[in-house]
């Protein structure tokens, strides 16, 4: 396998091109996905989650293609793991669809864009990522109703983009592509249009009023005279405590995480965490593929009126885990936050991890929605998803870049279309795979062997 090397840019460009032997890039159009049960795959990825939301998850899932496509990462890694793959492993995200790029800010408040979700994280086959990426741009357009040319014509612009990138990352400075960041700027330069750079703009605006304090002032009450998280069943609720040496063990617990927590700072964020004191911890219920797992917010103040809202989502083991090698870390806490580090190019700064002592459960903390957004591909017409796969391959390409060899990814993917219409293939075949799986899942409620809650 072809890892981040050494040795002159032609040299490993070389290497790159030489993986071509062993997997050609036409290899990787290939879809014939052998019998399998999806329920059963699925319903393994639930060993673990809370089991009273479970379907919540498969309530999310049933409702379209795509809301099931989110959650479906566990079938699809199975499925790619029985096809050809390339050789040249990178840092993967493991859940590369469209949906898991948004706007996030660096620590000098800067509006980036980038891939935003990492609890799959692994190193693996790049082309993995750009696979499950190209797919999920032909199911949302399939889901929009556009053309069988649209579909093709938005995967050749993200690989197209893509290949680009990558040669040019290649030829840059190793530094250079380290700190190179893809900004909100970049994305409203790509729009073809002033309509098109009015609708992004008022996403970026958005984005910039997320923060801590935007959060407390519609979630959170007074109960009291004590200011507390709202609750909002079955999405967000506290843990019924029935006595007070119960609240006392519950308290003990959360600050025991905390100082853990607190451990994995640098040491200057420390020193800012340490001015914060807790408020308040809720349940919340989150995603799709994430449903049924481990996760809630925390409340702190600092002087009393500077809030600080805080995730903690439990990491589970990869679901790409039970196909490659597995993590070396053996916290998947620690696994999340240093795939996050590697693959984004600015993070959060109160990114860390811990572990529930009571239970075992491993957990990554980060802000909750500081400077978040996202954007309504619901909404797009071609154009709108065309320029999106731009900035998403932008944003995949650098953080391959980044985290593994460009000049490594750059020979293998090469200088043709060669490449591009492998993966369009897979992406239009894949597609309706996922549909079929999808009518699975739905016969499956309606006969009664998957329970759903349908919000």
């Amino acid at each position: 396998m072809l890892f981040a090397g050494r040795g002159s840019l032609a040299a490993r460009v070389g290497q790159g091109k030489a993986a071509r032997s062993k997997v050609p890039r036409a290899k990787l159009a290939d879809c014939k996905i052998a019998d399998r049960d999806p329920i059963a795959l699925l319903d393994a990825s639930n060993v673990g989650r809370v089991t009273e939301l479970i379907p919540i998850r498969y309530g999310r899932m049933v409702a379209g293609p795509f809301a099931f496509y989110r959650g479906a990462a566990p079938l699809m890694a199975h499925d790619l793991s029985k096809l050809p793959h390339s050789d040249v492993i990178v840092q993967l995200g493991g859940d590369a669809h469209l949906a898991n790029f948004g706007l996030f800010a660096s620590p000098e408040r800067r509006i980036l864009f980038g891939p935003n979700d990492f609890d799959e994280t692994l190193p693996g086959p790049f082309d993995w990522d750009v696979r499950r990426l190209a797919t999920s741009f032909v199911i949302a357009a399939r889901e929009r109703g556009f053309a069988l040319r649209d579909q093709r014509g938005v995967v050749r612009r993200l690989c197209g983009t893509f290949r680009q990138r990558i040669a040019e990352f290649s030829r840059m400075d190793t530094l250079d592509v380290w700190y190179c960041q893809f900004k909100a700027a970049s994305m409203l330069a790509i729009a073809d249009s002033v309509v098109e750079r009015r609708k992004e703009l008022a996403v970026i605006d958005k984005a910039r009023q997320q923060s801590s304090r935007s959060v407390m002032t519609h979630a959170t009450e007074l109960v009291n005279g004590k200011l507390r998280i709202k609750d909002v069943p079955p999405l967000v609720y506290h843990i019924p405590l029935e006595s007070q040496h119960d609240h006392k063990r519950y308290d003990a617990l959360v600050r025991s995480f905390f100082a853990d927590y607190r451990l994995t700072l640098p040491d200057d964020r420390r020193a800012l965490f340490d001015r914060y004191e807790l408020v308040d911890v809720a349940i919340r219920v989150v995603g799709i593929g994430s449903v049924g797992t481990r996760c809630y917010e925390a409340l702190f103040m600092a002087d009393g009126q500077c809030p600080l809202f805080l995730q903690l989502k439990e990491a589970r083991s990869s679901v790409l885990e039970d196909y490659l090698p597995p993590s070396r870390y053996s916290n998947h806490g620690q696994r999340v936050v240093n795939g996050q580090r590697l693959l984004q190019s600015a993070s959060d700064i109160f990114l860390g991890w811990s572990k529930m002592r009571h239970s075992g459960n491993d957990f990554y903390v980060r802000q909750l929605r500081d400077m978040k957004g996202a954007f309504d591909f619901t909404a797009f017409d071609v154009e709108d998803l065309d320029e999106y796969a731009v900035s998403c391959a932008h944003a995949l390409a650098h953080s391959m870049a980044k985290a593994g060899d460009p000049a490594l990814l750059s020979g293998y993917v090469g200088k043709s279309d060669a490449f591009d219409e492998a993966i369009v293939r897979f992406a239009l075949a894949y597609a309706e795979q996922n549909e079929a799986d999808w009518t699975v899942l739905k016969a499956a409620v309606k006969a009664g062997r998957i329970q759903v809650i349908r919000e």
